[in-house]
């Protein structure tokens, strides 16, 4: 697909948007997309950009935020030590300045997080349902066959014997499992 925009280089970038249900995608290569930057989904919508958003959301309790400014000693402004960016800064922008800011910001994300993420604030990753059951168990065989041969290296070989027992019933449930899901 040829960019939208100069009609020259392939589209890399496609953005979706959807207002009052009608929905309009845009097909742009990098340098088109860095050109025109976010503005281009919002010319004459009237609508916000991603930033906005997300700036939005960074703010979305005026309460806890003032909470947490008084809870600082009067005059100090939270900043990153690496690149010296202030929280005032990456609600701005809309990104950090470098991955130290994680950790800097850290207090300030956790109420974030947990409104984006439905109450979570670590990512376990993304799994169909169907089958993450039986990775999971593959990896814990994985980890018990490594704690095996660290028990049979120092000659543990009673709780060898019990780790050893323990893999053979995960590895049949796994096999009954699989058998019951063709």
């Amino acid at each position: 697909m040829i960019c939208q925009e100069c009609k020259e280089r392939p589209a890399t970038l496609h953005f979706t948007q959807v207002i009052n249900g009608e929905k309009t995608t845009v097909h742009l290569c990098e340098r088109c997309a860095q050109e025109k930057g976010e503005s281009f989904m919002n010319e004459g919508s009237g609508a916000f950009s991603f930033n906005d958003l997300l700036a939005g959301l960074l703010n979305f309790d005026s309460a806890l935020q003032q909470v947490k400014s008084n809870t600082s000693p009067p005059g100090s402004i939270l900043q990153c030590e690496v690149c010296k960016m202030t929280y005032q800064q990456f609600v701005k922008v809309g990104q950090f300045g470098c991955a130290h800011c994680y950790e800097t910001f850290r207090e300030q994300l956790t109420p974030i997080l947990k409104r984006l993420h439905t109450g979570n604030i670590e990512h376990g990753g993304k799994l169909p349902k169907r089958i993450g059951g039986s990775l999971h168990i593959k990896k814990q065989v994985q980890e018990l066959k490594g704690e095996l041969q660290s028990l049979v290296a120092n000659e543990e070989f009673e709780q060898a014997a019990k780790i050893r027992d323990q893999i053979r019933s995960l590895e049949k449930n796994y096999q009954d499992g699989e058998g019951n899901e063709g």
